[in-house]
């Protein structure tokens, strides 16, 4: 099973996860997560007032962009993860939290694998997916 770690980051804090990921213990851990065929993906992410939101409503898409305050906890990055359960998951997730900064917060979700959405069709030329109808 694949999970996806998303690094929580406080709106004062949340620009840490590329200056956590810079640090010789994080890069060792990736190493090593790399090479056991655990860590499938990583990445920090750049603090919110460089992104935006975008949402489409009635039509129109409306864009706001960042920072954005009213946002108690922001993801400041993620990794996607090999682990057989959910217990190993955490373990994984615990093993990144031991080499961030303190108070540091992650939420752990299953990645929807291809197997449970068999109501998806796929476009390989695309690169995309289309969702059909459930019957």
């Amino acid at each position: 099973m694949r999970f996806m770690i998303m690094f929580r980051g406080e709106t004062d804090t949340e620009a840490t996860a590329p200056v956590c990921k810079e640090s010789a213990e994080m890069r060792r851990l990736i190493a090593q997560m790399a090479d056991e065929g655990i860590l499938l993906s990583t990445e920090g992410l750049r603090e919110s007032a460089r992104g935006f939101r975008a949402r489409l409503s009635g039509g129109k898409m409306n864009v706001m962009d960042g920072p954005f305050a009213e946002a108690k906890e922001l993801i400041a990055g993620y990794a996607i993860v090999r682990a057989d359960s959910r217990a190993g998951a955490l373990q994984i997730a615990e093993r990144f939290l031991r080499v961030a900064p303190e108070g540091s917060s992650a939420e752990v979700r299953e990645v929807l694998e291809t197997a449970d959405t068999d109501h998806v069709e796929r476009n390989p030329r695309a690169g995309r997916v289309a969702a059909l109808p459930l019957s």
